[in-house]
C-alpha cells in the first residue's frame, strides 16, 4: 500500500500535521482510536469518511516512520 497517496501534509490544516486525504483527521486521530482498542468499524461509523484502507495507510505510516528512526540512530 503507498500510504503516500492517503497521507497529506498541508501547513494550513491542522498545523502541517499528517491528514488523512482532504479531511483534517489527523493520521495521530486515527492511532489513538485504534489504541484506545477501537475496532476499524467502530472508527468509520463515527468518521463515515474514513475507509479501511485510510486506516492500514495510517498504520503503514507510523510503521514507516519508526522504521526510519530506528536506521537513523
Amino acid at each position: 500500500m503507498d500510504y503516500k497517496e492517503i497521507i497529506k501534509r498541508n501547513p494550513n490544516k491542522r498545523f502541517g500535521k499528517p491528514c488523512i486525504r482532504d479531511t483534517r483527521i489527523t493520521l495521530f486521530d486515527v492511532l489513538g482510536w485504534l489504541a484506545a482498542r477501537m475496532t476499524q468499524d467502530e472508527i468509520i461509523y463515527d468518521f463515515p469518511e474514513l475507509t479501511v484502507d485510510d486506516i492500514k495507510a495510517c498504520l503503514a505510516y507510523g510503521a514507516d516512520r519508526e522504521h526510519k528512526i530506528k536506521l537513523s540512530s
